[in-house]
This record gives C-alpha cells, sequence and structure tokens, in this order.
C-alpha cells in the first residue's frame, strides 16, 4: 500500500485555517461554501499523506521563514506551505496566495 506520511498543523495553520473558514461562513455570509471548502480543504491535507514531496521546493525569500526544503500545495487560492521530516507533513500556514511575499 505505500508509505504514508502524518500530517501535522502547526498552530499558525490551525488559526489560519479557522480565520478563513470564518470568513467564507460569517464575512461572506455563506455556511454552506464555508463547509465545502472546509471539507475539500482537508481532503487537499489529506493527500500530503502519499508523496508529499512530489511537489517542488520553494526557493522564493518568503519561504526561507520556514527553514529548508519549503513546498508549497495550492487550494484555491490558498497556499498550503509545509516541510517533510521523516514520516511528518508539517504544515506551517495556510494564507491566501496572494499574500505569500508579505509573511
Amino acid at each position: 500500500m505505500g508509505h504514508r506520511y502524518n500530517v501535522i498543523l502547526s498552530q499558525d495553520a490551525e488559526i489560519d485555517l479557522q480565520e478563513y473558514i470564518d470568513y467564507i461562513m460569517f464575512d461572506c455570509k455563506a455556511p454552506l461554501t464555508a463547509l465545502k471548502h472546509y471539507e475539500n480543504l482537508f481532503d487537499t491535507l489529506k493527500s500530503l499523506e502519499r508523496f508529499p514531496e512530489s511537489y517542488p521546493i520553494q526557493t522564493g525569500s518568503s519561504f526561507l521563514l520556514f527553514g529548508t526544503n519549503v513546498r508549497r500545495i495550492n487550494y484555491k487560492k490558498m497556499a498550503i506551505v509545509y516541510t517533510v521530516h521523516d514520516d511528518i507533513v508539517y504544515i506551517h500556514r495556510i494564507i491566501a496566495a496572494n499574500l505569500i511575499t508579505s509573511i
């Protein structure tokens, strides 16, 4: 069946996720859309249990904050920034992709 990685969210990533869903639910007044985004975002995170290293290493200066071998996967207009250590995929941030240079 192949190797599976454990996906772990940092405290910042958990806050990012909550703020993203709250924005859709409350600011946009779209609870069903918020639920759909939540489920699909988690599917994207779950996909990192298999082959997380298939996404390219990011070399932009804004990624240096997270160390070396930083990778990113996108969900809609959100960037999921992560690193892989042994069998752990560590999610650092889940932020709007257009803010990536200001992190």
